[in-house]
């Protein structure tokens, strides 16, 4: 598991850099624009780059053969020139300069992401990757709290100084991804072994469907919580807004928690029992929560959303790339976040519609309906999250 904590430093520095930007982009933004819907819309930039670019890049990484390996190429591109655009971002001259500034960084990033992500089933035999993704996401929690826990620090002293952390962090770990993982002698599945080609469309047989709808449907409950919480907390329930954007900390911090033992999970029961597990116990706690009046239990219901949020998140992508062949992970990477990014897209808005019609007291009803769908489209994967041959 040496190897999996090193991988873990490329999640590490997109999720510090995310943090990074999506906390203190928008004040740069705020100077130019009076639409807060607008500056909403220019903090999805990256969604959309996901929807057409990482499937993409993940399916070029698969049939990649360099002396560098299938993915690495991808990171020393993408990563040092992720650095250089994040770093110019908050030396901005006027609107156009910072959207251009923006632009490029989210598409130096949407070079390097799936294949950073595909790394570790590239490098982990299928009975250990659900552990290595939730040390992998362990790893990404942490950089998050760090993120918030300093940023603001570092703003105060300069408004440049978050975004040059997170420079400095990116090119560390390339340098630590660069010297610690050769693909050609850690890969599970050697470079050399790739020679066929891959169809995009021939990966989207009725089990990956499946699942990726019900990822869909869980992301949109997901995302439309997170989103919406703080809004909720001081509409519905009547909290001043430090305590509803505090209460969110309960969720985050359990998820990353239980991260590590949620993989063990996986691995030890199957990736779908351990989802279905977090699907289930995740629509009873938004099923709960309207019916909650004090701060204190609502807390509690989040924590223990957390843990399930993490059964279900930390399982999910493996449980992608177990329903294909080893040869196209990096293809199954992007089809994943394919996902992801459009529910990504479609939840904010969607909801808001829904709150908008009936309340904010609709939010948590829609949530758990998102996941009972979920539960549906996952009943109908005809898949144990298991590869042939493995032992978890």
């Amino acid at each position: 598991m040496r190897k999996t904590w090193l991988l873990g430093f490329g999640f590490f520095s997109i999720s510090i850099t995310w943090a990074l930007y999506n906390a203190f982009v928008p004040f740069f933004l705020d100077s130019f624009l009076s639409s807060t819907a607008l500056i909403g819309f220019m903090m999805t930039i990256d969604n959309y780059f996901a929807l057409f670019l990482q499937p993409w890049i993940g399916h070029r990484s698969d049939r990649t053969a360099s002396r560098f390996g299938r993915r690495m190429p991808y990171l020393l591109i993408g990563m040092p020139l992720a650095a250089l655009f994040v770093v110019l971002i908050p030396f901005h001259t006027n609107f156009l300069t910072l959207i251009l500034f923006m632009v490029l960084m989210n598409l130096a990033m949407s070079l390097y992401r799936s294949p950073t992500i595909a790394l570790m089933p590239d490098l982990t035999p299928e009975a250990q990757r659900t552990k290595a993704n939730g040390i992998i996401n362990f790893m990404g929690g942490v950089g998050g709290i760090i993120a918030y826990a300093a940023g603001s620090a570092l703003y105060d002293a300069h408004p440049s100084f978050p975004f040059l952390a997170a420079a400095a962090i990116t090119l560390l770990s390339l340098l630590i991804l660069h010297r610690s993982v050769k693909e050609s002698r850690d890969a599970v599945v050697p470079v050399a072994e790739q020679p066929q080609r891959i169809r995009l469309r021939g990966e989207l047989d009725r089990t990956t469907v499946m699942l990726l709808l019900a990822i869909f449907c869980w992301f949109v409950s997901y995302q439309g919580v997170e989103a919406l919480f703080t809004l909720y907390g001081k509409h519905h329930l009547g909290l001043k807004e430090s305590e509803a954007s505090f209460s969110l900390t309960f969720f985050s911090l359990f998820f990353v928690l239980f991260a590590i033992p949620s993989g063990w999970l996986g691995n030890r029961f199957g990736k779908k029992k351990t989802i279905a597990l977090g699907v289930c116990g995740l629509f009873l706690v938004f099923a709960a929560v309207p019916l909650v009046e004090t701060l204190a239990v609502l807390r509690v219901l989040l924590a223990i959303g957390g843990i399930f949020w993490a059964c279900i998140n930390i399982n999910s992508y493996p449980f992608v790339v177990s329903t294909g062949s080893e040869r196209s992970i990096g293809t199954r990477t992007g089809l994943y976040y394919l996902a992801s990014s459009l529910a990504a897209i479609s939840s904010p808005p969607l909801l808001g519609l829904v709150i908008d019609t009936f309340g904010y007291g609709s939010l948590f009803v829609c949530a758990a309906g998102g996941m009972l769908l979920a539960l549906l489209f996952l009943t109908r994967v005809k898949h144990n999250g298991m590869s042939a041959g493995s032992s978890s």
